[in-house]
């Protein structure tokens, strides 16, 4: 789960992390108050959208007096803001940060990711903020620091301090930078996330250490225990259809082709789709309806896919261990009896009682073509997409 730059920066702020004055605001109006409440003499009004490179696609705008301020946000309020990570969707505008500008002299990078290889927490710091990690990576590779911090003891105070010299940060400085780098782990840690970046991370000429801008991504699995961060979700930011999934206890990703997918197991999901690739199609998407798929969630899975404009077969692929594939089958049923389907659709059943779950299929009146194994299902999904293709 992502949260918006303004709630990041109000949980580094409560881990002790300076960061510049600032307020959000929904209105013109509010956002000129918000200016002049804020003080100072210029401000900066940020789109709040889920996505980096918000700058180069004119989600920031730099204003020298309040009524610009006003201005600013009245441009961006609504509008939809297309960048390099949002895609050609954009991602609509619903609020701004007004925040006071800071007169910088240096700009750093500090991201902390979990790095499953080692399964330890990877700090990644570079002398070059401001840009991507990806672009620092590309230009710079030379000016990229990186610390393993092993999860079982924690960051210690001398990789901190590390990291700090290693950013060539002046000596009166490090104790403080190494403080902003050791309270990033706490709320890491703490609050089971999965990334936390500031970028960029500046020392203001007046020798302040201020995070200006942050990003922060959170482990969904963990959400039961975090009630303070799943309260910052923001469901406008997401992916509508991925919102119904989750909600409904679906795991759903959406992709680009035109055979949908309802399968039961995650291993299951990613084999059907190499599969279907291997056949010639394209995934519309990855569903796993989990391995103890009820008939409610078949129906669940059905309404989901089926919503999608861009698919034009759907493949149900169910391996019945834990679950039972009668069960499944009436799923598959009461889903048909409540949504009409009107594309082909692809079923293979294997597993517990897979013969008593096609004998309810076949016993019913849904129009369907049974397949017998997994590479048989995704060649008849491809021959029946040709199909609806040449018609």
């Amino acid at each position: 789960m992502d949260i918006h730059e303004y709630q990041a920066k109000k949980i580094l702020s409560d881990f002790g992390i300076g960061i510049p004055k600032g307020g959000i605001a929904y209105s013109p109006e509010n956002a000129e108050y918000k200016a002049k409440e804020i003080g100072g003499s210029k401000w900066v009004v940020k789109a709040q959208v889920h996505s980096g490179a918000r700058g180069k696609a004119g989600g920031i705008i730099v204003c020298n007096d309040a009524l610009e301020v006003a201005q600013a946000t009245d441009k961006l309020l609504g509008k939809k803001l297309v960048t390099n990570q949002t895609g050609p969707a954009g991602k609509i505008i619903n609020r701004v940060y007004i925040e006071e500008a800071s007169d910088i002299e240096r700009e750093l990078y500090l991201g902390l990711v979990f790095d499953r290889g080692s399964e330890c927490i990877m700090v990644v710091a570079s002398t070059e903020g401001g840009m991507s990690v990806e672009e620092i990576s590309s230009e710079k590779p030379e000016t990229i620091i990186r610390s393993k911090i092993e999860v079982a003891v924690g960051m210690q105070e001398f990789q901190a301090r590390e990291i700090a010299f290693n950013l060539g940060i002046e000596p009166e400085l490090v104790s403080r930078t190494a403080d902003v780098i050791r309270n990033c782990y706490r709320v890491f840690s703490e609050l089971d996330a999965t990334m936390v970046e500031i970028n960029p991370l500046v020392i203001t000429k007046d020798k302040h250490v201020f995070a200006l801008d942050c990003k922060m991504s959170f482990d969904n699995n963990a959400l039961f225990r975090r009630n303070e961060v799943s309260e910052l979700r923001d469901k406008s930011q997401e992916n509508p259809s991925e919102v119904y999934a989750s909600d409904r206890g679906l795991n759903y990703v959406g992709l680009d082709g035109n055979i949908g997918n309802i399968i039961n197991g995650a291993g299951l999901a990613m084999a059907s789709m190499d599969m279907i690739k291997l056949a010639g199609g394209e995934p519309a998407n990855f569903l796993d309806v989990g391995g103890g798929a009820t008939p409610e969630k078949i129906v669940k899975a059905f309404k989901l896919v089926s919503s999608d404009e861009k698919v034009k077969v759907i493949l149900v692929n169910i391996f019945a261990g834990i679950n039972r594939c009668d069960w499944i089958a009436e799923g598959i049923v009461q889903a048909l009896d409540k949504i009409k389907i009107e594309m082909p659709l692809v079923i293979r059943l294997a597993g517990t009682n897979v013969e008593k779950g096609n004998q309810i299929l076949r016993d019913s009146k849904i129009d369907y073509i049974e397949a017998n194994s997994l590479e048989d299902a995704a060649n008849k999904a491809v021959e029946a997409l040709k199909k609806v293709e040449n018609n």
